[in-house]
């Protein structure tokens, strides 16, 4: 009989010479529209700041991209993207597409005060289905994005007070077309989420 426990996207993987791989699953949530692939294309195509290297290799799949980072001369990180944008998938089977993530970026359009209002509905969504290992919330960081279209309709004292009330850690004002804040929350979520399960 097989007692071996299902691996956790989280878990680290064998590797040799006392180096450590590691896979982590991240989430992109918002509505139809909000530019969720264009950030999958900035986080896979552009540079990273810091410790991040241009080094990485992609494997496309029809909800989901991973990009492989070295972190540290010891350190590789599998980091596998899912796409949970659009309304379609609200619903039952977001379960399926939430599970074992470590970390999520909630996306609305900053020019579509519609997706800002839907924010609550998605962290909700998340919340209900997934957790860390502890217990504890899921890491999520809020990106209004589409800064690069004048005149935005969601004020940034709106955008700090829902993060405050929901216990949301950071929020960027971004542009996945210009790759506006793209690599920094990223390294936010390393820095201060996803690195932690590496030590």
């Amino acid at each position: 009989m097989n007692t071996r426990k299902p691996r956790r996207d989280s878990d680290v993987l064998p590797s040799k010479f006392g180096h450590k791989e590691l896979l982590f699953k991240f989430l992109v949530i918002g509505d139809y529209g909000v530019g969720a692939v264009l950030f999958w294309i900035a986080i896979i195509v552009f540079p990273f700041i810091g410790k991040f290297t241009s080094n990485y290799k992609i494997t496309i799949g029809a909800d989901f991209a991973i990009k492989t980072i070295d972190w540290d001369p010891f350190t590789k990180i599998n980091l596998q993207l899912w796409d949970v944008a659009g309304h379609e998938r609200f619903g039952y089977i977001t379960r399926v597409y939430y599970k074992y993530a470590v970390a999520a970026a909630l996306v609305f359009d900053i020019s579509r005060i519609a997706t800002f209002q839907s924010m609550k509905r998605w962290l909700t969504d998340l919340r209900e289905k997934v957790a860390l290992p502890d217990g504890s919330n899921v890491p999520v960081v809020l990106l209004a994005n589409k800064c690069d279209i004048p005149c935005p309709v969601v004020a940034v004292d709106q955008i700090a007070k829902f993060c405050k009330e929901n216990d949301i850690g950071a929020w960027y004002v971004t542009s996945a077309k210009e790759n506006t804040n793209v690599g920094k929350y990223i390294c936010h979520f390393f820095n201060h989420s996803l690195i932690r399960r590496a030590t």
